[in-house]
């Protein structure tokens, strides 16, 4: 019997652990998480603040008890500080603050990843302000619930967001729908930096339709307290000039970084973005030691090695983890990157590589937009998807694309469709001929993914016909 010890309650550790069930039902699984919070979903977060999902116990995948009737020993309030690679052990802090040793025969470590700070001036530290000031980073449970706090108990009529990434987006939409005045701030030119500018603007515009105020290309610098006790926030704008917002609570939310003390400490190599360097089994390179999820590097099918901290790669990488730590032989079969965001009624989303990131992985890209109806025009209710797509000016193989449309327009739908083309190395022509539901209320015979990769074809074949005939 394999006695698996996983650290980190997250995505990548229970995947693994319940694998390892599935694939060796007599395996002795011990969880061991930092918090109180197993298998709880950050990415639901926002929807929380919102008051769309409620109560936040809601946002547990699987509660406590559904993981000990899937046969995972779970210790909660239990920190990992050590791995003893030769002698096998891990060293824990339990929630009483009493210290010992944990044996294990195979270990996987999901420790996930840490937010990003940036240098705030008047943030942190003994002296600094915090979540008791309205100033909050958020990243977990604990996180939300003093967030969430602050909004309760103190009248927040305004807020400052420092970061437009998905979460940051998403959390500007959440407090707007709580009636909050939301500012939101970032240092590069548009918000959703994942997607080219001509897409974000569109985000943005409904961000501003919906009473955000957006400051692109806006570093924030420092925080202090007014007279009145409130937040005021200095900015350097777009145009270098300084810019000033007076608001009564702030979120930052910029981004994360690999948390990879613990394997570092017991010799783990990193690599792309200060990962933990694993193979497509997962392997550190220290023996019996497997990690997952956002504390290591991904495979990318067109990019090779690279970081990409997501909720999906984790759970695969977990599942790969927890399924050869007992036996198994699975490999991870690499990401493209797809992500999607909503963001009051539009949604955006993207898969494989934009253009610069094309050239860079040593491709010859071109990139063509264009805006097909999400449906047939004679149903009522046509609305445009401003879809771009890139693909490989020389052989016309597909490279990424890039979705915005209105909510309700299958752009989620959409973006998968490119994923798996992407994924399975097909041409934007090759598209044309996949066999694609239709119905007038919900598509086209052509549907807006093919009709995009037709005006794609139309602008750049020649390029490609050129090039197969110059071979």
């Amino acid at each position: 019997m394999t006695h698996l010890v996983i650290v980190g309650g997250s995505d990548a550790g229970i995947s693994a652990g319940l694998r390892a069930r599935e694939v060796d039902p007599t395996a002795e699984v011990t969880v061991v998480v930092a918090d109180a919070y197993p298998n709880f979903s950050i990415c639901g977060i926002p929807y929380y603040v919102s008051g769309d999902v409620a109560p936040w116990q809601a946002l547990a995948h699987r509660t406590r008890a559904d993981l000990e009737a899937a046969g995972l020993q779970v210790r909660v309030g239990t920190r990992v500080t050590r791995i003893d690679v030769e002698g096998r052990r891990v060293a824990l802090t339990g929630p009483d603050g009493g210290a010992g040793w944990l044996g294990y025969d195979e270990l996987v470590v999901g420790t996930g990843a840490r937010p990003t700070t940036p240098a705030l001036h008047g943030v942190g530290g003994p002296s600094g302000l915090g979540p008791a000031d309205g100033v909050h980073l958020l990243h977990t449970i604990d996180d939300t619930h003093a967030l969430v706090a602050s909004l309760t108990d103190r009248q927040v009529r305004s807020a400052l967001v420092v970061g437009a990434g998905y979460i940051g987006v998403e959390m500007a939409e959440a407090l707007t729908t709580r009636g909050v005045a939301v500012t939101v701030a970032q240092r590069p030119p548009e918000v959703l930096a994942t997607v080219d500018v001509e897409l974000g603007a569109l985000v943005r515009a409904e961000m501003e339709a919906h009473g955000v105020e957006v400051l692109a290309g806006t570093a924030v610098t420092g925080l202090a307290r007014s007279r009145e006790g409130r937040l005021v926030a200095a900015a350097s704008g777009a145009d270098g000039g300084a810019l000033e917002r007076e608001v009564d609570l702030v979120v930052v939310v910029t981004g994360v970084r690999p948390d990879v003390e613990l394997l570092v400490a017991a010799g783990a190599r990193t690599g792309t973005g200060g990962a933990v360097v694993v193979d497509a089994t997962m392997a550190t390179g220290l023996p019996h030691v497997r990690a997952a999820g956002d504390c290591v590097v991904t495979h990318h099918r067109l990019l090779g090695t690279t970081y990409l901290p997501l909720g999906t790669t984790a759970h695969k990488q977990g599942r790969v983890a927890g399924a050869n730590a007992v036996g198994g032989s699975a490999r991870f079969a690499g990401s493209v990157g797809t992500q999607v965001v909503k963001v009051f009624d539009v949604v955006a989303a993207r898969t494989g590589l934009r253009e610069h990131e094309a050239v860079a992985a040593g491709f010859r890209p071109v990139t063509t937009q264009t805006s097909p109806d999400d449906h047939k025009a004679y149903y009522p209710g046509a609305r445009p998807i401003a879809i771009r797509l890139t693909a490989d000016a020389d052989t016309g193989r597909l490279l990424g694309a890039q979705l915005v449309g209105r909510l309700g327009s299958e752009v989620a739908k959409r973006v998968d469709v490119y994923a798996t083309a992407i994924f399975h190395a097909m041409t934007v022509e090759e598209l044309s001929d996949l066999d694609l539901s239709y119905t007038p209320p919900l598509g086209s015979p052509w549907d807006a993914v093919q009709m995009a990769a037709q005006a794609w074809s139309r602008e750049h074949r020649p390029t490609v016909v050129a090039a197969a005939l110059a071979d």
